[in-house]
């Protein structure tokens, strides 16, 4: 079973990788070595990594690549939409390529971002005052607080 759901979820990335590069294209974008192993460190993970890990990742493939570059792509993967930025409070950018309809928790010790999904979270009305003066793009919710492991240590 084990073995299944490794195959899976190698053809899950590869699947994204090749809609990655469709998305390039069809965005004007060269499909570069550097840019497709970004988007790569980004899927291939559920820790919504920051500019500064992914790049420490990349640095023993690509050992010429500079943090500026690995941060330039972050935010254009996030302006065409293969990704996304975690909003939060205070800390580093922190990036994700799950485009599924989720929430995130972060831990306010140890800092993890962990994804969760609760279905009433997605039909958050917009409040009566804003209504008809903005025009909303985005709802996320993004929860604080501390997680099982650091709560057990405290």
């Amino acid at each position: 079973m084990k073995g299944t759901t490794k195959a899976n979820k190698r053809r899950e990335i590869e699947k994204q990788m090749t809609d990655f590069q469709a998305l390039c294209r069809g965005a004007g974008l060269k499909v570069t070595p550097q840019r497709m192993a970004v988007y790569k460190a980004l899927v291939e993970t559920t820790e919504h990594p920051s500019a500064e890990t992914v790049f420490r990742k990349l640095r023993r493939t690509f050992p010429s690549i500079s943090l500026d570059t690995v941060n330039r792509t972050l935010l254009t993967l996030s302006e065409m939409g293969a990704a996304f930025i975690v909003e939060g409070s205070g800390d580093a950018k922190r990036f994700d390529a799950n485009l599924s309809t989720h929430q995130h928790f972060k831990c306010l010790q140890c800092r993890r971002i962990l994804d969760f999904h609760h279905e009433p979270f997605d039909q958050i009305d917009i409040p009566a005052n804003l209504a008809g003066h903005v025009t909303v793009l985005k709802k996320t919710v993004y929860l604080e607080g501390l997680c099982d492991h650091c709560r057990k240590e405290s």
